[in-house]
């Protein structure tokens, strides 16, 4: 007999879907900022750079419940957005968009320091042949940083995976709705009796990050040029 029930497949299934559609997402406004950090200068840019870095100090509970204010069904946004049929509070998205947050810093660095390798008389060079800014950043910057968007990829698909302070005060644990994986282990873990299958959840957790490491080893030496 399976020592998992079928809400722990849900979360476990909910937990892919929440930490795919979360990194898919941060990427471009990842990238986007990176791009602004590695080579903008202009007024702010600290101000940019400690805003895209938050989420990594703050302690997740406070990053759920500003969520929470501004999200919410009575929140500063949430209300308008509930007109439009859109609802982040107490629903899967509102999950992926906790995950996205508490992922994006960790998306926006490893972008950050590929594009700063990269050899400015490259894109000079290309600049002097008559090569627009977006082609240069379609044919220069994006493949030449793309080992860095791919280890943003999976830093960022591991920590939404794994994310559950912001998560859990913002959306909560609601089992086929917002119940994720971590929240799943931590109930499992408030359970009498129930190590064997807190044990399970744990190493199917850690079977998904070692294997969004392995694709990242595996593909990132195919993108380098």
């Amino acid at each position: 007999m399976s020592l998992l029930t079928p809400d722990d497949w849900t979360a476990v299934a909910l937990s892919l879907r929440v930490a795919s559609v979360a990194t898919l997402a941060s990427l471009p406004v990842a990238f986007g900022v990176a791009l602004a950090l590695a080579r903008g200068r202009f007024p702010g840019r600290s101000l940019l750079d400690a805003l895209a870095h938050m989420p990594l100090v703050l302690p997740p509970v406070a990053t759920g419940f500003a969520l929470l204010v501004l999200f919410g069904k009575q929140g500063v946004l949430g209300q308008g957005l509930a007109k439009i049929g859109i609802v982040f509070a107490f629903d899967w998205t509102g999950a992926a968009l906790a995950a996205a947050i508490m992922a994006f810093p960790l998306m926006v660095r490893p972008i950050r320091l590929s594009i700063e390798a990269i050899d400015a008389d490259v894109d000079e060079a290309a600049r002097t042949l008559g090569a627009g800014p977006l082609l240069r950043l379609l044919r220069i910057t994006i493949p030449l940083a793309m080992p860095g968007l791919i280890a943003a990829l999976v830093l960022g698909f591991a920590k939404a995976l794994g994310e559950f302070g912001a998560t859990i005060t913002f959306v909560a644990a609601i089992p086929g709705e917002t119940l994720t994986l971590p929240a799943d282990i931590y109930q499992a873990v408030q359970t009498p009796g129930a190590e064997p299958r807190t044990w399970v959840l744990c190493a199917l957790s850690a079977a998904i990050a070692l294997g969004a490491v392995w694709a990242s080893n595996t593909l990132t030496p195919r993108t380098k040029l």
